[in-house]
């Protein structure tokens, strides 16, 4: 062979083994989860060591309980993602819908240990941590931590108050406080819908991201609001002057779960991913960064995280509504809140 022939094979098989080995050739998985400060820790305490054992690349695509569900339903069997995280209330409205597939439980080594409230029973979707509703608050300006959501309509937060939209599951959890708070329920959402029209001259804004409530507090716009648990706690460990009150009535429990779309082309490496999620590596991690409650029974967390989300002791202080009841009810509420509250 002459040399200048064995030169171009020799290229040509460098070139096919780089082309092989690019990590444009590595599978990707594409996984719709929350944004802000959940999808940082999200990517470190999950994303990393998933990607580190299949050597698969994860794209994080930022959305909303209520965007995931509509993009699921405008794709149908032809999703754009192939792990979708969503809220418990939005993954029972998707599980009816049959746009989700059941879960191979032989292939979630740590879905034993996962606590039993967490799991559907048809094994449609899990969770991966417990949330609440409770009242967040800059400590600098409001000296006495609210006791009742009561508070929330004090008069002297008038013009420094936001409050989550019902697009958010922050919304919706909200007129469940605001409900009970009056008397009604779940099934009797009519006293709620008054008491957050009564707020509503006080409100500065609606949000509709929980990462917006960061900046909202940065600039001194608002020195109170509903928000996520473990956003306050991630907000805190930051530097942000911001903390927590559990209200005396329970803050509103929540759980976001995980689930693989019908029409997903990478099942086995979704449940790969929801395995690692639910590990107790990945939720001690969460727990410690976002101030997430673990759901892997096996976890154990020192004090200062354990005091501050909804673990051990602290799950007694929650309220979770009728997650089912919620989701059937979802529809007429967001009706009724754009043409009564609107924003």
């Amino acid at each position: 062979m002459k040399r200048a022939e064995s030169l171009i094979i020799s290229t040509t098989s460098a070139v096919a083994f780089v082309a092989i080995c690019s990590p444009a050739f590595a599978q990707e998985l594409v996984v719709a989860t929350f944004g802000g400060s959940w999808l940082d820790n999200t990517k470190e305490c999950i994303g990393k060591p998933f990607e580190q054992k299949t050597k698969a690349h994860v794209t994080f695509v930022p959305s909303s309980s209520a965007q995931t569900a509509a993009k699921l339903r405008a794709t149908r069997n032809h999703p754009e993602f192939d792990v979708a995280y969503m809220e418990v209330q939005f993954a029972r409205q998707i599980k009816v819908e049959n746009l989700m597939m059941p879960l191979d439980a032989s292939q979630l080594t740590n879905l034993p240990d996962v606590i039993a409230s967490v799991k559907d029973p048809d094994n449609d979707f899990v969770g991966v941590s417990l949330s609440a509703l409770a009242i967040a608050y800059d400590p600098r300006v409001v000296k006495a931590p609210p006791a009742s959501w009561a508070d929330l309509w004090n008069p002297q937060f008038k013009g420094k108050i936001a409050i989550p939209d019902i697009s958010q599951t922050g919304g919706q959890q909200l007129l469940i406080a605001a409900a009970r708070l009056h008397g009604g329920s779940i099934e009797n959402i009519d006293p709620g819908v008054e008491a957050i029209k009564q707020l509503k001259p006080n409100v500065v804004t609606f949000w509709t991201q929980p990462d917006q409530v960061v900046a909202l507090f940065e600039r001194g716009d608002i020195v109170i609001t509903p928000w996520y648990v473990d956003r306050i706690g991630a907000a805190a460990a930051k530097g942000l002057s911001v903390a927590v009150a559990f209200p005396k009535e329970g803050a509103i429990g929540s759980f976001p779960t995980t689930s693989i779309p019908v029409g997903s082309s990478n099942v086995k490496l979704a449940h790969e991913f929801i395995n690692t999620a639910i590990s107790p590596d990945a939720q001690r991690c969460f727990a410690e960064k976002q101030f997430g409650g673990p759901v892997n029974q096996k976890v154990t967390l020192p004090p200062a995280v354990a005091n501050a989300v909804p673990y051990g002791e602290n799950r007694s202080k929650l309220f979770f509504p009728n997650f089912d009841e919620m989701s059937k009810q979802l529809p007429t509420w967001t009706e009724r809140w754009g043409r009564e509250i609107g924003r």
